[in-house]
Order: C-alpha cells, then structure tokens, then sequence
C-alpha cells in the first residue's frame, strides 16, 4: 500500500515480514470474529510522526510541553465517541480492552470483591473471571453460563446467583456468544443486589455503533471496549462511564496503570469513530449481520449444529462434534485452505481448551472486503469440504486457490462502492 523503500533498506528482515503478511490478508479469508480491516485512513494516522511524541496526563493538563496538538486529536477522539455512543464520559487512553476492565476494576473494586461474569467455557473473555487471569487472582469470581437446552444467556438463574452471592460487579459482554444481550435486564439484577454493571461490548460495538444492537451506556455504570474488531479501528480500547465516575477512571488509567499514552493510535481511533458516525456504516453493520445469518443458514444446510441455533451478531460458535473433528485440526485444515478460523470451546465442551470441539467464526473482515450471501454460501460449502478431506491435501490445494480468485475479485483496498455498502472510502489498489 505504501512505498517502504526506506524500512526495506535499514531492515530487510521486518519489511520481509510485513509483505509477507501483506499477502496473507490479501490472499487468505479473514473468518476470526475479532478481528477487521482497518481503513487506509485509520493506518495512516497511526502511523504518524504523533507516534513521537510524549503526552502523560490528559488534554490541557499534560506532564510535558509541546502537546497543543495531540491534545486536540485526543479531544475530538474523545467528542466523537462520547456522541456515537451517547456516554457521559469517556477516556480513550487504555491501550487494550484488557487494560479498560483493569481500570474498571481497580478504581471501584478492592482486591477479594465479588465479581459476577460469564464463564470463559460458555462465552466469556478471560478478563471476567478466568483462573489465569488478573481478574481471577485478585477477585473472588462467580461464573453465570448459557442455558445447557437454549444455549442463551439464563436472566433468571444471573438473578438467582446475584441474589445469593450478593456481587461488587456484575459483567455483561462476551467474546464468543452469538446472540444478542438484555442490558436492560442486567441493569435491573444489578440495581437489585446493589452492584455495578460494566458492559463489555468489544466484540459488537460496531453493531451498537450502528443501532442494530442494544446501546449499553444509559444502563451500565461503566462500559468497556476495543477500537477494532466490528467497530473496524486501531487495535486499543476505551472506556465509557457516568459522568460522576469520570475522575476515577482517568485517574486509573494515569498514573494508576499505565504511563503516556499512544498518541498516534488515539488519532487512529478518532478516525474510526468518525467513519463510524457515516451513514454508511450501518449499511456495512447490517451486511455484516446479514453475511453472518446466511453463512450459519450455509452451514447448517451441510450438517453443521451451530450453538444457540445460529446468531444476531456477527459471529457463530460452531459444534463439530458431527462432523468428528476437534477445532483444533479443524483451524489448520481450514488454514491450508486458505480461509482463517480459531478453535473455541462450546458451551459444556468434554474438550479442553487446547483442543476443543468447535470453532468461532466471524464475518466483519470479509464484509469489510464487499462479500456478500452469495459468497457466504460458497465460503460454507468450502468448509464443509475441506472438513471432509483433512486428510486430502489436493482438495485443500484447489480450495485455497479458489479463495485466492475468490480474493481477488473483492481485494482488501478498493474505491468504496454503496453498492456493496462499504464505507471505507479506499483509493488504494488491491
């Protein structure tokens, strides 16, 4: 995309790999739900001479001299998605949604609270509760789960839990549940027992964004996020409160847990919350759902059991237990065949997290690239096929190279087209 003279003479061995993964994205299907193309937009304000500069403290009340105007990309970033989200507050430093809930938990919790959030087994993410996390070292963690009949969130068993153990917090978000959640619900269980709800909505904020999907801010005390993924940024995160816990917060993420900020990947993320508020970006939100739905309809067609029945959102959780094949192999059969996956557990997997016995797949980056059903169902009838030959590398071999003409035809870069709904506005080549 860019011309790299200068990194291919100082460093051969970085350029080598950058190209090289270049091609991969050009070439291979993107189907791992956290994951998105960033606009040329977007990667050029990250890659900027604001990488640079030093800028500890917060706009107008900065560490250092000579911030006048990283302050002011920080205050349009923090303007724009205070007004896409419709939050009182906002801080836009956490260089990870990880390093959002930390600061979530550490400005209202003390260590040994009671933190109530999905199991990681179910459809949780590791920074709600899990074992080998700080969230699970430092907090006594109560697990709520999926309905083992629906597998859909249980509101009344959350309520029965809350009652009887009585949380600090309350979390509501996941990383692999496909269907969409009750915020109102959770702020009513919260309220009742007395906990904080922080909503983390990393995974389909770019849905909220584009008000296909319940907006958690008037409901939670704090909301927590990643930039990319749906909402299609720079890899960092944000956090999102009421306006009375906004001292706390920015006083948690500096100096409570981390030090300057990423000035360049904030201008990045302004960018992105700009691109979000396009009425195009809801074009692209409901092609995203709608690829979803049509791969998941593709999949069942060839025998394929998806959890909860199939998905609101743009990711399925599918159990390969038909097909007697692990997510482990089934993620690098799939990768030979040119099209990117990643094990998940399902809901009361017998399969340990190493192996598994499903996959996750998501359908933000093949969207962002102009696909559509049509593509949706020829992607599912490559899965199936080459989950029936793992064995076969011939088979593998063509199905690769039928995605890479499939790629081709609908390349990373392109002139944005509203006939595909694509709001990235490229003028690159592909």
């Amino acid at each position: 995309m860019w011309n790299r003279s200068k990194l291919k003479q100082v460093d051969p061995e970085i350029y080598n790999v950058i190209q090289k993964e270049g091609e991969r994205e050009r070439f291979q299907l993107e189907l791992i739900a956290s994951e998105n193309f960033t606009s040329s937009a977007v990667l050029e304000a990250q890659g900027s001479v604001l990488t640079d500069k030093y800028a500890e403290g917060y706009p107008g009340r900065r560490w250092y001299g000579g911030c006048r105007y990283v302050d002011a990309a920080e205050t349009l970033a923090i303007e724009r998605v205070r007004a896409l989200f419709k939050a009182e507050y906002a801080n836009v430093q956490p260089h990870s949604g990880s390093q959002a809930n930390m600061a979530v938990y550490f400005s209202s919790l003390k260590m040994g609270d009671t933190i109530m959030g999905m199991n990681l087994a179910q459809g949780g993410h590791l920074t709600h509760g899990s074992p080998v996390n700080f969230s699970g070292m430092y907090f006594n963690i109560v697990f709520y789960g999926v309905n083992r009949r629906t597998e859909m969130i249980d509101y009344k068993e959350i309520e029965i839990l809350a009652k009887k153990y009585k949380p600090r917090m309350i979390i509501a978000g996941a990383s692999a549940y496909p269907r969409k959640i009750d915020f109102k619900e959770f702020s009513r269980i919260s309220r009742e027992v007395g906990a904080f709800l922080l909503v983390d909505m990393a995974h389909i904020a770019g849905l909220i964004a584009a008000g296909l999907h319940p907006n958690p801010s008037p409901e939670a005390d704090f909301v927590t996020s990643t930039t990319h993924k749906t909402l299609r940024g720079p890899r960092g995160g944000f956090i999102l409160c009421k306006k009375k816990y906004g001292s706390l917060i920015d006083k948690m993420i500096f100096p409570g847990i981390q030090g300057g900020p990423l000035m360049h990947v904030i201008a990045a993320k302004a960018v992105a919350f700009k691109d979000a508020r396009g009425k195009n970006f809801k074009v692209y939100q409901g092609q995203v759902i709608k690829n979803a739905k049509a791969l998941g309809e593709g999949l069942k067609k060839k025998n394929f059991r998806l959890v909860s029945g199939g998905t609101d959102t743009h990711l399925l959780l599918v159990d390969l237990s038909r097909q007697g094949i692990s997510g482990k192999e089934a993620e690098e059969v799939l990768d030979k065949a040119g099209i990117s996956t990643n094990k998940n557990n399902i809901p009361f997997d017998l399969k340990s997290p190493f192996v598994t016995g499903g996959i996750r797949l998501g359908t933000a980056a093949v969207t962002t690239r102009g696909l559509k059903e049509g593509e949706m169902e020829k992607i599912s009838f490559w899965i199936d096929e080459a989950l029936s030959h793992t064995k076969e590398d011939g088979v593998l071999v063509r199905i690769k190279q039928e995605v890479k003409e499939m790629c081709r035809r609908f390349p990373r870069y392109k002139i944005s087209s509203p006939h595909r709904g694509l709001p990235m506005g490229e003028k690159g080549k592909g």
